[in-house]
């Protein structure tokens, strides 16, 4: 059937029919919130690169957690920015670490609020790279046992998933197995599969303090230019025991996330970056985008992409939008 028959508008008069006919929409049950908690009391620092996103104490989180579990937000997934910092990380896998305390907080508070925890070192070490530094060189291997500590001691703490973003090679099997060791058999892990060393990242930097004091993170981060490469980073992470993979950041790689979802049966998750939040908040502020609009679109082409989760900053503000809906139809 061919024009004057076949007519495409017909199905795009109305909202109701528009809706109706739909091929994608994004549910708030869709959406991990990201959480930046520091140390100290009554802290609620706004970062001065993405509007609207604070880093708080853990006093602060109750508040906070409330309002995330209100707006129908299924869970969060934590970053934490310690007291003091070191060569080897020791407060990412301190039992009364930033992170660990904060999730105990909101487990008290929040009980039925997924805890999700990011687990690397970058935000510990002094040296602000994501592994132990041996002769100028983050050493992969050397990395490995201290991670695998990391999530330990989250799952002890109470997390619900851990989600390592280290891009270490073999650390979702070392994470794995000493989960196992110590009982954790049931606890899932979120691997950020495909992670790319991505110019997107610059707010999240300040956010979490972990920029790299020397160098940078292209010696074990994924090169953008590279699709395939991202199929075995998944494979590989599949056959070690992630329960569910992520390609980060999302907007410049819809077509990574396309080939991960069709490649594979786990679930997908893709995280909406800092840089993709700021770049956005930016051009509203200016006029130059009018922001539920531009924002449910970004949700949007993540989701048609074959993301099944979206970790994004937005989450909030698009849950509030949509209300008891639950979803941007």
């Amino acid at each position: 059937m061919a024009y004057p028959e076949a007519r495409m508008r017909r199905l795009r008069q109305l909202e109701s029919l528009r809706a109706l006919v739909r091929e994608t929409s994004v549910e708030v049950s869709d959406l991990i919130y990201p959480l930046f908690v520091i140390e100290g009391r009554a802290v609620k620092s706004e970062i001065s690169a993405m509007p609207g996103i604070y880093q708080l104490s853990p006093d602060r989180l109750a508040v906070e957690v409330n309002e995330i579990a209100r707006l129908g937000i299924p869970g969060v997934i934590l970053f934490g920015i310690p007291k003091s910092k070191d060569e080897m990380g020791t407060g990412a896998y301190d039992p009364r670490g930033i992170v660990q305390k904060a999730i105990r907080v909101i487990k008290k508070e929040t009980p039925d609020l997924l805890v999700v925890t990011d687990v690397c070192l970058c935000e510990y070490t002094s040296h602000g790279h994501c592994g132990v530094i041996v002769d100028g060189c983050v050493d992969n291997d050397r990395s490995l046992p201290l991670l695998a500590k990391m999530a330990v001691s989250h799952a002890e703490a109470g997390a619900d998933m851990v989600a390592p973003s280290d891009m270490m090679d073999g650390r979702v099997r070392a994470i794995r197995q000493a989960l196992d060791d110590q009982g954790f058999t049931q606890l899932p892990i979120l691997s950020y599969a495909a992670k790319y060393a991505s110019a997107f990242y610059g707010p999240f930097r300040e956010a979490a303090q972990s920029a790299p004091q020397f160098g940078d993170r292209r010696s074990y981060q994924m090169d953008p230019p590279n699709a395939r490469e991202a199929m075995r980073e998944v494979q590989l992470d599949v056959d070690e025991g992630a329960d569910i993979v992520m390609v980060k950041p999302a907007l410049a790689y819809l077509d990574v996330i396309r080939q991960v979802r069709d490649r594979f049966d786990l679930p997908v998750a893709a995280y909406n970056v800092s840089g993709e939040y700021s770049m956005l908040k930016a051009a509203v502020k200016n006029g130059w985008l009018e922001e539920r609009r531009a924002v449910t679109e970004v949700l949007t082409a993540i989701k048609r992409a074959g993301a099944d989760v979206v970790v994004t900053y937005h989450a909030k503000e698009f849950a509030a939008w949509v209300g008891n809906r639950g979803s941007g139809r």
